[in-house]
């Protein structure tokens, strides 16, 4: 007896849109077939209108854990992923402590048990002074190793060549790379405190977190692992001439990959003058020209991965003036409904959201049984009304931090219900459930 059939959804999986049902038995997709109807099951789910896609894995997200819980934490952050459509999440290490050992690494895992609403895995973090702790890493118990390359919080810039490269050469598993080169910034900073003193207006954000600071960066950072043989995973684009630095086409065997993320996707540098501090981030939302490319490249799979880069900050954080006000904003739980609105506009086809946000993430990251539907695989499940308008408010999120920059903002479609490990996470009509998220698994 199955535990739940999903009945008549349109299933967006592996390049396809098919009416399919769907079992779930324990914590996994038990069935999938045209019509299961005659099948005994303990539920049923009428989902016929609506669609049903694997739970986005989101590569990329900063829940502030421990050290700098004001702004949030796992319990908050992963119940706002979870009403978002993501079922599973790889974390930051720029926390206090900083994960750039084994220690806090584990230390980490312990804080999600029972805790993280969805799926989790930890990154560990490079430092000028840890590659002992980078080259005895086991490759399972992390998601990858960050390198920030360039200007970053929390203490972890990577600015020795010497050991970026020792890094490259002897990292046991892949190296995930923030891009942007840090003399470079400091000296537009310079050029515009001058101007402007402390109050530079946010929208030269985008001037002073520039083009030539992210392609000397992400060029370098490919050169080297072109020259070392590193399985290289680089972060957040924001430029048009990054993407000549990545090839075109499916993911498999690539040795060098790319990612997105929503906010780039969906703002450029005209929001600086409504939104201001509230999109400041690192690297920079940058021109329209650029969003436009970065969409462009999604299309044609030059970038493999569409992640969030979820950081919050507090409200009276963001309402500093240019240098006080901290780059970070939240977005777990409207990254799919962003992407949704694409899909809305005619730029982007389901089936490509699927593949940048579930399918290429598992097979970039090698995630055991998780980012497709098939039977067998863990059942983490996303339903979506794609005719539901949602409109966004600061009081109506769910984040730590209490504001959302998509404020103002309808969406079109609506997150219906999630599934983490075969039980409802979340749903419009049951709301949040107890946290049930599990370690990931690689297969590595």
């Amino acid at each position: 007896m199955y535990d739940m059939v999903i009945s008549q959804a349109q299933v967006v999986n592996e390049g396809c849109i098919q009416v399919l049902d769907v079992a779930i038995q324990g914590e996994r997709i038990a069935a999938i077939a045209p019509d299961l109807s005659q099948a005994a099951c303990k539920q049923t789910l009428d989902a016929q209108g609506r669609y049903l896609l694997p739970g986005m894995i989101d590569d990329q997200v900063h829940f502030r854990e421990p050290g700098l819980t004001h702004k949030g934490d796992m319990a908050t952050e992963s119940a706002a992923a979870v009403r978002g459509g993501i079922t599973s999440f790889m974390e930051m290490p720029n926390v206090n402590p900083l994960t750039i050992n084994a220690q806090a690494l584990e230390d980490k895992y312990q804080r999600a048990q029972g805790r993280a609403h969805a799926n989790y895995a930890f990154y560990l973090g490079a430092s000028n002074d840890n590659l002992e702790q980078i080259k005895s890493l086991d490759p399972k118990t992390a998601c990858g190793i960050k390198v920030f390359m360039g200007a970053s919080t929390g203490n972890m810039l990577v600015d020795d060549p010497r050991v970026l490269e020792e890094i490259f050469a002897h990292a046991p598993t892949l190296v995930v790379t923030h891009c942007e080169d840090t003399p470079s910034i400091h000296a537009l900073e310079a050029e515009y405190r001058a101007k402007y003193g402390e109050d530079v207006p946010m929208a030269y954000h985008a001037k002073i977190r520039s083009e030539e600071a992210c392609w000397k960066s992400s060029s370098f950072a490919v050169d080297l692992a072109r020259k070392q043989g590193t399985q290289l995973h680089v972060l957040h684009l924001t430029t048009a001439r990054e993407l000549a630095l990545f090839t075109a086409g499916p993911i498999a065997n690539k040795q060098i990959t790319a990612e997105a993320c929503v906010h780039h996707l969906f703002f450029n540098e005209e929001d600086y003058a409504t939104l201001g501090a509230l999109i400041k981030c690192n690297p920079s939302i940058k021109t329209a020209a650029d969003q436009a490319a970065l969409l462009q490249a999604v299309v044609e799979d030059r970038i493999d991965v569409i992640a969030t880069d979820h950081a919050p900050h507090t409200w009276e954080e963001k309402q500093h003036t240019y240098f006080k006000a901290p780059s970070g904003l939240p977005l777990v739980e409207h990254a799919l409904p962003s992407l949704f609105e694409h899909y809305h506009a005619g730029r982007l086809s389901l089936e490509k959201i699927v593949q940048k946000t579930s399918h290429a993430v598992a097979e970039r990251f090698q995630v055991q049984a998780r980012g497709y539907l098939r039977e067998g695989y863990f059942a983490d499940l996303v339903l979506v009304d794609l005719n539901a308008n949602s409109p966004i408010t600061h009081e109506n999120c769910h984040y730590k931090c209490a504001w959302t920059p998509f404020a103002g903002q309808t969406f079109q479609s609506r997150i219906e219900a999630t599934w983490v490990n075969g039980q409802l996470a979340w749903s419009q009509t049951q709301g949040l459930a107890p946290a049930q998220g599990q370690r990931l698994q690689f297969l590595r």
